[in-house]
């Protein structure tokens, strides 16, 4: 057996890309590749535009957080950070109401490292900073690999402490819908079937991504209604191509997820929901685990069913929506 191994390189970026706005960005903005750095940050990622105007500049790219329906700025540095790009980045994600940014650069300096840190430990639960080095390797003579290099996110000890702490002050249904939520994040995050779990908050819902923009799933914890279930939640903007769509596929997903779901339950409203729900005594906490066993059940029986019947499939969108609720 031959054991001679191979010599390992790292490129410079600019073997690969030597213009940031026509060659860097459109590459990093195919579906693919912003596939990859969304899973390198925890997050699943999809570009809504490149080259988006702010004022007399331009952000790279701006994204959807597809778990959180909020926008994220990317820009991109084929060289190291300098101060011009952190000073643009924070002015595009104020205008773009951006929740998260995202700083791509060849290597990040000390100065700038402990700047994003400060950030993340600075400010509120609902928006990150994060840094990523851009770093391309090379085995011998082989095709260049790439890696993101998250140096630096938010601390998630901290946003949750943030939480807790303002909790303080909560009624004591919204304190028992987030130590509900809070073991239910557990309970996905220890299962490892998501690429990322979003902090609970103290309300009656917690959503998990689908993959699809105007489109997830929504759990809920009534504790009005006493009530627990797993809804498919559909922005007005796509709601009506998406519901039908669903509908004609009604049969099969059923007997997929093994229930009869209630289809459109809010006929009134614009946003539509399909629901399972279960009625549930959500104020005795002994009875906890088995109500997190059946959410976590069917949670992911509906992301099977529901997400694979999305996958390449285009909807018409409209600008109007409104929020619907349980």
């Amino acid at each position: 057996m031959d054991h001679s191994l191979g010599s390992l390189k790292k490129l410079n970026l600019r073997s690969l890309w030597t213009n940031e706005a026509t060659e860097l960005t459109p590459w990093l903005a195919t579906d693919d590749n912003i596939a990859i750095l969304g899973e390198a940050l925890g997050l699943e990622l999809e570009v809504e535009n490149t080259e988006v105007a702010v004022g007399p500049y331009s952000a790279d790219i701006l994204a959807k957080d597809i778990g959180t329906d909020t926008y994220i700025v990317i820009e991109n540095q084929l060289e190291k950070t300098n101060h011009d790009h952190l000073g643009k980045l924070i002015t595009y994600a104020s205008v773009l109401e951006a929740s998260a940014i995202v700083w791509i650069a060849s290597n990040f300096t000390d100065e700038h490292k402990k700047a994003l840190d400060w950030l993340n430990d600075h400010t509120t639960e609902d928006v990150a900073f994060y840094g990523v080095a851009l770093e391309v390797w090379q085995i011998d003579e082989s095709k260049p690999a790439v890696r993101f290099n998250v140096i630096c996110r938010p601390a998630e000890v901290i946003r949750q402490a943030l939480i807790s702490k303002s909790s303080d002050s909560l009624t004591e249904n919204r304190k028992m819908q987030l130590e509900f939520w809070t073991a239910f994040r557990e309970k996905l995050m220890a299962s490892k079937k998501l690429p990322s779990v979003r902090l609970p908050r103290p309300r009656y819902w917690y959503d998990i991504p689908l993959g699809k923009s105007y489109i997830h799933l929504s759990c809920f914890f009534n504790t009005t209604a006493n009530r627990i279930g797993v809804r498919v939640y559909i922005s007005a903007k796509i709601a009506e191509a998406a519901l039908s769509h669903f509908q004609d596929k009604k049969e099969d997903i059923e007997k997929e997820i093994g229930q009869k779901l209630e289809w459109d339950l809010h006929p009134n409203n614009r946003d539509k929901i399909i629901a399972l729900r279960k009625s549930a005594d959500v104020e005795n906490r002994s009875r906890w685990p088995e109500y997190l066993d059946w959410m976590f059940e069917y949670t992911f029986k509906f992301r099977d069913s529901f997400g694979k019947r999305i996958r390449g499939v285009k909807f018409d969108s409209h600008d109007d929506s409104d929020e619907s609720t349980e």
